[in-house]
């Protein structure tokens, strides 16, 4: 039988976009690659929610107000933060704003709290939302997905490579080998596609310290329990440790980066995740009259502050290796008398040469300009990545958490860094016991920027890789297409009450 006019119309319609709730972890880190994966979703024509609460919602005007301008479909969804919570300082809603190493435990109990006022809302909103998709360190949202019965993928901050090590770690007992040995002792993570040491203290984790036992044990049952995975990444740059990971994680692996990629413009640039343009301009004016390659970029991401000893010795370092320098100092890390009073006398001797950026710095542009040649980092995943996807080679001093194993992958399997040296993880406000001197400053960054066929080398190899960084990302790519799959896949689902 002939369909029917009213019938043919509706095989025309299209089924309605799909509407992804984007549930970042309260940590720059974190919140800012999925704030770029929010408006990636949304410039390919998914409606998007993301959550956040007041005090990181006013970090994110910038970003709000660029997607309005847009008239993209992203909005941002403010929860009241929990007030009054045992352990936790009033006012304090982000990592970074923590002063004191016992709040991190209450600030992730009060991150729990959440789960009621997320649940509220999304029963609010019709239709029923497609997908839920939150950080691995917000373990909460598995119950309200399961509640609604709605399908939710995890989106893990670090690579593939180090999750690929955690999970193996796990799952073949790994940490218990090493809670009995000295900090000397290596141990080969079991399982992986490379050869991979670690010591006591290197061994992967996250949330595993004494104290975090249940929030572990949560964010591993959520992992576990989630429909599939979300990693900024692309198959380019990690393919044999995406493989192995999602076949040990026994569900699908989303590889959708580099999301740094999607900020194509200098608004975009200088909004993401925190202050509006506040120093680009001033930078960017610097850098422009720089040869090109020429300058080390220093920073060591939102949340390691270094204690004036080991802050004068990166200074120190800098000047010493004869390199232009462009280096961000944290304001809590400027305030004492005796760094300010220090750091003008630095500047005053490397004038010309060095600039030093007081407090927040727009770190993907000056990345991405020309004159950049190398960065010496903390190894964040964000930071390594942003820096690969603009082909500047690294030098790589981790901290703690997925830092070390990312050394690894940069250091020993990409071959695009140099290592400082550090061999044990610190605590963000506990930087005293590092061994790192002016020398090993001069010794690494002169290895990156130096002449020799190595460094050619290095240099060569990053630049590669941030092409196919850039193809990745472009229509045809692998992350493009991947995402495209994703929105695709759940354009039909919806969630049910449960």
């Amino acid at each position: 039988m002939a369909p029917t006019q009213e019938s043919t119309a509706t095989m025309l319609v299209p089924p309605p976009p799909p509407h992804f709730v984007i549930v970042p972890l309260v940590a720059q880190g974190h919140t800012i690659p999925m704030v770029d994966f929010a408006r990636l979703l949304a410039e390919r024509g998914a409606c998007v929610s993301l959550i956040t609460t007041p005090v990181n919602g006013a970090r994110l005007r910038g970003v709000a107000e660029q997607a309005a301008r847009a008239k993209l479909s992203l909005e941002f969804v403010e929860l009241p933060f929990p007030t009054d919570f045992d352990g936790l300082p009033p006012g304090i809603e982000n990592v970074d704003q923590v002063t004191d190493n016992n709040h991190f435990v209450p600030l992730f109990e009060a991150l729990r709290k959440l789960a009621g006022p997320l649940e509220a809302y999304l029963r609010a909103q019709a239709p029923r939302q497609s997908c839920i998709i939150s950080d691995w360190c917000n373990p909460w949202t598995a119950v309200v997905a399961r509640r609604l019965g709605i399908p939710r993928l995890f989106f893990h901050g670090p690579s593939c490579f180090y999750s690929l090590c955690d999970l193996n770690a796990v799952d073949h007992g790994l940490h218990q080998q090493t809670a009995a040995a000295d900090d000397h002792e290596k141990f080969v993570v079991p399982g992986m596609p490379v050869h991979v040491e670690v010591t006591k203290a290197t061994a992967p984790g996250f949330l595993n310290s004494p104290g975090w036992e249940a929030l572990w044990a949560e964010a591993d049952e959520a992992m576990r329990t989630a429909d599939g995975a979300v990693v900024n990444t692309f198959l380019d740059l990690e393919d044999q440790f995406v493989a192995c990971y999602e076949a040990a994680l026994g569900k699908p692996v989303w590889t959708l980066g580099p999301f740094c990629l999607s900020n194509r413009d200098a608004d975009a640039m200088a909004s993401r995740g925190n202050k509006l343009d506040i120093q680009q301009s001033a930078v960017t004016v610097w850098l422009d009259t720089m040869d090109t390659d020429s300058v080390v970029y220093v920073s060591f991401g939102s949340l390691a502050r270094k204690l004036p000893k080991l802050l004068f010795e990166v200074g120190h370092g800098l000047e010493d290796s004869g390199k232009p320098f462009i280096w961000v100092v944290k304001e809590t890390e400027a305030d004492a008398p005796e760094v300010q009073e220090w750091l003008e006398a630095l500047e005053v001797r490397t004038a010309g040469r060095g600039l030093v950026v007081r407090g927040w710095a727009p770190q993907l542009a000056i990345l991405s300009h020309r004159a950049v040649g190398g960065f010496v980092t903390h190894c964040g995943w964000n930071s390594l990545l942003e820096s690969i996807a603009h082909g500047v080679p690294l030098v790589t001093w981790p901290h703690f958490a997925d830092q070390f194993l990312n050394e690894r992958l940069v250091v020993g399997v990409l071959g695009v860094g140099v290592a400082v040296g550090v061999t044990a993880p610190v605590m963000i406000f506990d930087d005293e016991a590092v061994q790192v001197a002016r020398g090993d400053i001069v010794r690494a960054v002169s290895a990156l920027m130096g002449v020799e066929e190595e460094a050619d080398e290095r240099r060569r190899k990053a630049k590669k890789y941030g092409e196919k960084a850039h193809r990745a990302m472009e229509k045809g790519g692998s992350s493009y297409e991947n995402l495209t799959q994703l929105i695709e896949s759940f354009r039909q689902s919806g969630g049910k009450e449960g």
